[in-house]
């Protein structure tokens, strides 16, 4: 599907083209206009914006500077081959309502995939920009290991562990979602262009700001929240004491997202935000996709098998044999007389597990005298 097989649908025209235009006029993330919106529709906000009036907030005089931007709206989002995707639409994903005055007005898409559909079963997955090799290869097994399974993988599209969750989504072919700080259009950093590209084959490029628009250090925390909600829960693979992936990390808590981190070394400044996390903030420590899933998916969906030790020759014996199995000697021989008093058990007992043993190939018998047979697993028997 292309870009422009992607269906919009639901809201009215006109409440679109208002959300687009309040959207160059502001801020991502404005709680004012957010309940402006609310109360009485994009439609009316933005006429109060371009029509002033006697007696009108205040607040509303500083959305008319950036004004003479509205006319270009609609080229430049042609030009990023994007679509405009707003509350109440059928692309629009419902998790973002929960932000409240703070849900975006609308956002600008560009990607094969319809967003609302991807984001349905979806995990964050941020951490460091400096990532060591430690993180990028974890954050990349993760991100494969969640693909695998039918989820999709949201981070930011950064250097370093969002990168590397992108490209482990993308190595086996699964969707994953980039929550850009700027416009669609405009490669940040400029080396992902590639990166960005592969993303849009597969997944979605998302900004609530417009083509054209570039990053800021406020736009990077502003994006973070719809990072946060856009999926079920997020995992902090790696992050300083001061990191933005902390700050995403926040915002799940807040949304009553899962907050989950990776463990790194103790010697580590890229782990010891991860380490807050689960000490003093109450995040669930996770090492694999499958521990992430077993946090989000519904019960009985995608539960993994508890995970084991090694098979050793005497799992499965039953306790009888097994106690059997513990009196053997491991290099002299024994009677099985001898046996059955190291056992604390009769005669005819320990000769039917003696059998049995035998049997598995875990005991070995000369002249009617026995032993544990090497290479039996007895050594490993507690």
């Amino acid at each position: 599907m292309t870009t422009d097989e992607v269906p919009t649908g639901g809201a009215s025209g006109e409440d679109r083209a208002a959300r687009a235009a309040l959207a160059r006029l502001a801020e991502p993330g404005d709680p004012w206009l957010g309940r402006a919106v609310a109360g009485i529709g994009a439609p009316a906000v933005l006429a109060r914006v371009l029509r002033p009036r006697d007696g009108e907030p205040e607040r509303l005089a500083q959305y008319r500077v950036r004004i003479p931007s509205l006319a270009a709206d609609a080229e430049l989002t042609e030009r990023a081959g994007a679509r405009v995707v707003v509350p109440g639409d059928d692309e629009w994903p419902a998790a973002l309502d929960d932000l409240g005055d703070r849900t975006p007005l609308c956002l600008w898409v560009a990607g094969a995939a319809l967003l609302s559909e991807v984001a349905g079963r979806a995990v964050a997955v941020v951490g460091a920009r400096a990532a060591s090799d430690y993180g990028v290869t974890v954050a990349a097994d993760l991100a494969s290991g969640l693909g695998d399974r039918g989820w999709t993988v949201v981070s930011g599209g950064a250097f370093g562990i969002d990168a590397a969750a992108h490209r482990g989504a993308l190595a086996v072919e699964a969707p994953t979602v980039a929550v850009l700080a700027c416009g669609v259009d405009v490669a940040y950093p400029r080396a992902h262009d590639g990166l960005f590209r592969a993303v849009r084959s597969v997944g979605a490029m998302v900004s609530e700001l417009p083509p054209g628009s570039h990053p800021t250090r406020l736009r990077f925390l502003d994006r973070n929240r719809v990072i946060a909600a856009l999926g079920r829960g997020t995992v902090v693979v790696e992050a300083t004491n001061r990191s933005g992936a902390l700050n995403t990390a926040g915002h799940a808590g807040q949304l009553n997202r899962v907050v989950m981190a990776v463990p790194g070394p103790v010697t580590s400044s890229s782990s010891a935000g991860c380490h807050k996390l689960v000490r003093t903030l109450g995040a669930s420590l996770v090492t694999s996709a499958a521990d992430v899933l077993d946090l989000l998916a519904p019960v009985g969906e995608d539960a993994s098998e508890p995970e084991r030790g090694a098979s050793r020759p005497h799992d499965g014996l039953d306790p009888v044999s097994l106690r059997v199995l513990e009196a053997l000697p491991l290099r002299r021989r024994a009677a099985p007389d001898s046996v059955g008093r190291v056992a604390g058990l009769d005669a005819p007992t320990v000769l039917r597990a003696l059998g049995l043993l035998g049997a598995l190939g875990l005991a070995e018998s000369h002249e009617g005298r026995w032993r544990r047979r090497t290479g039996g697993g007895g050594a490993e028997v507690r």
